[in-house]
């Protein structure tokens, strides 16, 4: 099953490190981060759920959950967890799904036979408070995520769903963003713009941050 932006997040229902989740029961209205590593006790996988609990303040400000997912078994990641925390100085504090019967990979489509035969590869779903699909990456298993570029995605989503701008290339939080070209009347330009904005073409116009003081 091959998911694509806008599509709804399945639901589910698997055993975790925290124990069962329903997910849509879990997730509630919040998002959800939901990412697949490719087994446990691996070096670049212990680095990202060690990164994950570190930044766990960062997704609960954005109202974001995090969970993450793998096919071991919950025995497997129960004995992962305290290496997870030791090395990476840390407490996991949230749940690995033990996808042991790989319903939740198939679901999500996180199985690629031309790269891991028998592992999810190590991708993202980012997910809004409606289960809807809003991004997704995927990297291939050597490379670790970088989750500023999650954070940052995230904050694109949710700064563009509530005002008509866009985000350019290497925005980050805080600085300037783009009015969307179908916005042409001035006075609701005015109007969402107070601190005015400025025209580079007639379809690149930059504007400060409209949620920021």
């Amino acid at each position: 099953m091959s998911l694509r932006l806008g599509d709804a997040a399945p639901d589910f229902t698997q055993d975790s490190s925290e124990g069962p989740i329903h997910f849509y029961e879990w997730a509630g209205k919040n998002w959800v981060v939901l990412f697949s590593h490719p087994a446990d006790f691996t070096p670049v996988c212990t680095t990202e759920l060690g990164t994950t609990a570190k930044l766990k303040p960062e997704f609960e400000k954005r109202g974001v959950k995090v969970i993450a997912l793998s096919v071991d078994t919950i025995e497997s990641h129960k004995g992962w967890i305290p290496d997870i925390n030791e090395t990476q100085k840390t407490t996991v504090n949230f749940p690995i799904i033990a996808d042991h019967d790989k319903k939740v990979a198939e679901l999500y489509d996180l199985i690629h036979p031309n790269s891991l035969v028998n592992a999810t590869v190590r991708s993202v779903f980012i997910i809004d408070g409606a289960q809807k699909i809003r991004a997704t990456i995927t990297y291939p298993a050597s490379t670790g995520r970088n989750f500023d570029e999650i954070l940052r995605v995230i904050d694109s989503l949710q700064l563009t769903d509530n005002y008509k701008v866009a985000t350019p290339a290497n925005w980050k939080d805080g600085e300037d963003v783009v009015i969307v070209p179908a916005l042409k009347d001035e006075a609701e330009l005015k109007e969402r713009f107070p601190k005015g904005y400025k025209v580079v073409k007639p379809y690149l116009r930059l504007t400060a941050q409209p949620n920021k003081k």
